[in-house]
């Protein structure tokens, strides 16, 4: 029998025939096989995030960022960094004719000629307003809710960093306009840097490239603003996304939810889907507020002149606090070896914000250090649960606002019809009064919201029904709290058994010497646990449980129907819950 040998395969390869690929199949598995993609890509697309609307604070500053580098592009097209005079001969009327800098004029430029320039000067200038104050309230959320523990100490210090760089980068961009408000704004910061005592001087002829204006001052801060900021913010962005990533987010105690998973939606599509639709929201809102509400209208204040002063003049509200601080100082100087040290300046202006930021870059270690707390963190705590540092936190955000309303005391002064002195006096008591105060009043209302927690746990919430037993007595109605709000009360650590923790030893297994601050961290952890209190134990919990029985049995006997409360608490629906208390 003769075989058609055409028709038989003439290889003995064991592997499967396949389809020959298309190009961009190709090109997929010519990038796959360089970089891996596929298997980065299969780990980490599927990876979880948990779902929760405080979350999203973190999201806002992202993509207001982005919204900041993509306005900031189309500005750099037309803006012109330079310092050279020129006679503005815009479309603009009441500043024809005008010298005035190049960076002026072409800002100018940009505001009235260039289509859509105006909206993007203000997309950009409102874009960065709306980052600061997103990472400002970040970083309040990160901490009162303790996801700046362990293991996220670095991208505490990584998000204190971007909130101090998106600072400078603020000030750097609105003094590029050269206006006169920024002008004023660029004079201060000359005179903030000439109080440093010895080196000042030498500083600032470093910076402006001689006396003050100089003629390089703009284009410097121009390459500041436009490249050097950027870079750092971007590299610390994605350092800061990457740790997020590797420690995986933090996530809200829950039923299933523990310190070893996390409860949510995966990257994609599900989390991409929702983060790129929250872009489009951050981006439409900061479209209408730059189309609508007007923002440094460098029109109305015209060039800078070194001769004018504008009495008004006040920096962006993020720079406000130190504005303040510098009007309630007192005027102290003092004079050492020739040398002049300008109190006045020096304080409220370069020793107080370095010192502020030095104690929020330290927050994170400052309380492991304290509470002896070496464990990794993956639930959140509700601020009440932790109420020391829920204190600390407000009564530095008191200190803030004190500084901060204190930079527009002759605004108060003129709405109030009062003495801008009385108001200074006034101010310069609170701003060390008010902290201390808002510190003990924050602790006691933490207290007092972990003793509510305790008796809606053990007793459960108050309905308003008032109930009446045969012999006459009344009682409200308790119904008993769901085990979800169960859970999420009692998942908490007993302050008791963090005082009590095991001491450190030494690597022969003895209590390892105290050293000279032993002392005293004991005592400032006995400080940072006074009067917390502690979930009810287990025994509570099952006499709390066999008192409800009890009270119902006696109620049992109640001739009618009686609302047992879940009709009038809007947590349950009527059809779900009995009306006779015997059947509960």
């Amino acid at each position: 029998m003769s075989i058609d040998t055409s028709k038989v395969a003439k290889s003995n390869a064991t592997t499967a025939a396949t389809v020959k690929p298309n190009k961009l199949a190709g090109v997929g598995t010519w990038a796959d096989e360089r970089l891996g993609l596929a298997a980065l890509g299969k780990k980490n697309l599927r990876k979880v995030f948990p779902d929760h609307w405080s979350f999203m604070l973190g999201e806002i500053a992202l993509w207001s960022f982005v919204v900041l580098l993509l306005s900031g592009v189309l500005l750099t097209l037309w803006f012109k960094p330079s310092m050279g005079e020129v006679a503005y001969q815009g479309s603009y009327d009441n500043l024809r004719g005008i010298e005035m800098s190049e960076a002026m004029a072409s800002t100018l430029h940009i505001s009235f000629d260039v289509r859509g320039g105006l909206l993007m000067r203000q997309m950009h200038h409102w874009a960065a307003m709306l980052f600061i104050a997103a990472m400002m309230i970040h970083l309040l959320r990160v901490f009162f809710t303790g996801a700046h523990r362990k293991p996220r100490e670095v991208n505490w210090v990584i998000g204190c960093l971007l909130l101090l760089l998106g600072t400078l980068e603020g000030f750097t961009g609105y003094s590029l306009p050269d206006d006169l408000l920024s002008g004023t704004g660029v004079r201060a910061a000359d005179g903030f840097i000439k109080s440093i005592p010895i080196v000042g001087t030498y500083v600032s002829f470093f910076l402006f490239g001689g006396e003050f204006p100089g003629d390089a001052i703009i284009p410097r801060l121009y390459t500041i603003h436009v490249l050097l900021i950027p870079g750092l913010l971007l590299a610390l962005i994605a350092a800061h996304m990457l740790l997020l990533v590797y420690h995986k987010h933090t996530q809200w105690p829950g039923p299933g939810r523990t310190e070893e998973n996390v409860v949510g939606y995966p990257l994609l599509p599900v989390y991409m889907a929702k983060a790129g639709g929250f872009f489009f929201v951050v981006f439409g809102v900061t479209a209408i507020m730059g189309g609508l509400f007007s923002i440094n209208p460098v029109w109305k204040f015209g060039p800078y002149d070194p001769t004018k002063v504008t009495a008004g003049s006040q920096p962006d509200w993020y720079m406000g606090w130190p504005d303040g601080l510098l009007r309630i100082m007192p005027g102290w100087e003092s004079h050492f070896w020739g040398s002049t040290w300008s109190w006045n300046v020096l304080v409220p202006v370069i020793i107080m914000p370095g010192v502020m930021f030095t104690v929020l870059l330290l927050l994170p270690f400052l309380e492991s250090w304290v509470t002896g707390d070496k464990r990794e963190h993956h639930l959140l705590q509700r601020p009440r649960n932790a109420p020391t540092r829920t204190a600390l936190m407000v009564s530095l955000m008191t200190f803030y606002a004190m500084a901060w309303i204190a930079g527009g005391n002759d605004l108060i002064a003129i709405k109030l019809h009062s003495s801008i002195n009385d108001i200074t006096h006034v101010l310069r008591v609170l701003i060390f009064v008010a902290p201390a105060v808002a510190f003990f009043v924050t602790r006691r209302i933490c207290v007092a919201l972990q003793r509510h927690d305790n008796e809606t746990l053990l007793h459960g919430y108050e309905t308003g029904v008032i109930m009446r037993t045969p012999e006459g007595s009344y009682y409200e109605k308790h119904a008993p709290i769901s085990e979800a709000e169960a859970y999420t009360i009692t998942v908490r650590d007993r302050s008791a058994d963090q005082l009590a923790a095991a001491p450190e030893v030494d690597e022969n297994g003895l209590p390892a010497p105290k050293g000279p601050l032993g002392g005293l961290r004991d005592r400032l952890r006995t400080l940072y646990y006074a009067d917390d209190v502690d979930k009810p134990t287990l025994e509570e919990l099952e006499e709390a449980h066999h008192h409800a029985e009890h009270e119902a049995h006696q109620l049992a006997g109640v001739e009618g129907h009686s609302a047992d409360g879940h009709q009038l608490d809007g947590r349950h629906s009527v059809s779900e819950e009995p009306l006779r208390p015997e059947q509960h």
